[in-house]
């Protein structure tokens, strides 16, 4: 198994930027796993957010994020980042790391994932 912790969340302004960071720990190498990163604001559903692959030649983005947040992997350092620019209000959520050891990927359907961190909360002040 793999554990998976979050960092990096806070209070910024529309249009700022952050950087979340998702360490990841287990006795597996990071590049076993294709990791994904979903949001879950209150009263709505877990959103895909992006996700790439074991070796960080392919990424998938959820289009509501596309052309604003980039994420990548650094599997020497066992760490996966997810960079947001421009962010907006409706941003604003419990942001997650989530890892899958699958043969097949998909990569935007949170039940493909089978490792979790606890999440890292994002608030964005208009």
């Amino acid at each position: 198994q793999v554990q998976l912790v979050e960092s990096g969340g806070g209070l910024v302004q529309a249009g700022g930027s952050l950087r979340l960071s998702c360490a990841a720990s287990g006795r597996r190498s990071l590049s076993m796993y294709n990791m994904g990163w979903f949001r879950q604001a209150p009263g709505k559903e877990r959103e895909f957010v992006a996700a790439i692959s074991r070796t960080g030649g392919n990424t998938y983005y959820g289009d509501s994020v596309k052309g604003r947040f980039a994420i990548s992997r650094d599997n020497s350092k066992n760490t996966v980042t997810l960079q947001m620019n421009s962010l907006k209000a409706e941003d604003t959520a419990v942001y997650s790391c989530a890892a899958d050891m699958g043969v097949t990927f998909y990569f935007s359907d949170y039940e493909s994932y089978e490792y979790w961190g606890q999440g890292t909360q994002v608030t964005v002040s208009s």
